[in-house]
């Protein structure tokens, strides 16, 4: 869909508050059930290799959890790390994170690795995100550090989405530098696109 750029932002942050809402909507007991969900779902679809560096997020406000898919991954023995917000105009620096090693502030109520945690350039980033569609278009929180980053990576991680199936859109539009979701893994299962 070709929109001006006025037009695009404005659908854009219509859609935001659309995710949102749909988001808000979930009670506790359903956020922590899908939240086991999904990370039984990557688990069993996900192909991780043992050398692999697997990037997650702390979750923020009502994102679905990824601690249960962060306890999973750590508990067999493989690399993760979270992302640290270095500049407002920056990309993201992913830092290794074990387990007993304490997190700071990161900005936006996140939480990542000290400086002194080793960086890392991950072959696995599960992505935060507000909404997303059937043709694998994320819609973020419209800060641009996802996009930035993936623009700056070395090589190109598999990007998996990870949200609640309730907050599917029916479509996003997207921009030249949108990078479209190879996975997205929900508690209703997982969807592959375009590998």
């Amino acid at each position: 869909m070709a929109l001006a750029g006025d037009e695009f932002e404005q659908i854009k942050a219509a859609l935001r508050g659309n995710a949102k809402s749909r988001r808000a909507r979930l009670s506790g007991a359903d956020r922590d059930a899908a939240a086991k969900q999904a990370a039984a779902h990557f688990d069993r679809h996900i192909s991780v290799d043992e050398s692999d560096v697997i990037a997650l997020y702390w979750p923020i406000r009502d994102e679905i959890d990824t601690r249960p898919l962060m306890l999973a991954l750590m508990d067999a023995g493989r690399t993760v790390c979270l992302p640290v917000i270095a500049g407002e105009d920056e990309p993201l620096v992913f830092r290794v994170w074990e387990a007993d090693a304490p997190l700071f502030e990161s900005g936006f109520g996140t939480l990542a690795p000290g400086d002194l945690a080793p960086a890392a350039e991950p072959d696995i980033i599960v992505v935060p995100l507000l909404g997303f569609d059937r043709a694998g278009t994320r819609l973020g929180y419209g800060g641009g550090y996802y996009d930035r980053t993936f623009a700056v990576l070395r090589t190109k991680p598999l990007l998996v989405g990870y949200a609640f199936s309730a907050q599917e859109l029916p479509e996003i539009p997207r921009a030249e530098h949108d990078v479209p979701l190879d996975f997205l893994v929900t508690e209703a299962g997982v969807t592959r696109f375009g590998l």
